[in-house]
């Protein structure tokens, strides 16, 4: 009986070989996320960053809690919009979204 289940178990198995074979998959697919995911949402915020530092008086912008409107007075942290005629707000700068291009007229 004993000699049966010897001879079923089959071969045993040869070395492992490199052990770096089995990471090449794992490293290419860090490496494609890398460059599909990670390297171009850095390349929005650096840009995001570069818009918020040249921020200027007059320009449109939108922030991320929807509000819109013209910037009135950038301070360090806070920028003063004015999202009507004589109404201003104080946003803080990071929280500025973007620019506010109108639309084009066709």
């Amino acid at each position: 009986m004993l000699g049966l289940a010897f001879a079923m178990a089959g071969n045993p198995q040869q070395g492992a070989g490199n052990p770096l074979i089995g990471f090449i998959p794992l490293i290419l697919i860090f490496v494609i996320f890398y460059f599909l995911l990670i390297r171009p949402q850095q390349k929005r915020a650096k840009e995001h960053q570069k818009f918020l530092e040249n921020l200027k008086r007059g320009d449109q912008v939108f922030t991320s809690g929807g509000l819109v409107g013209r910037v009135e007075k950038v301070d360090h942290d806070l920028v003063h919009l004015e999202i009507a005629p004589n109404v201003k707000v104080k946003v803080v700068k990071a929280y500025i979204a973007g620019p506010l291009n109108p639309p084009e007229p066709k």
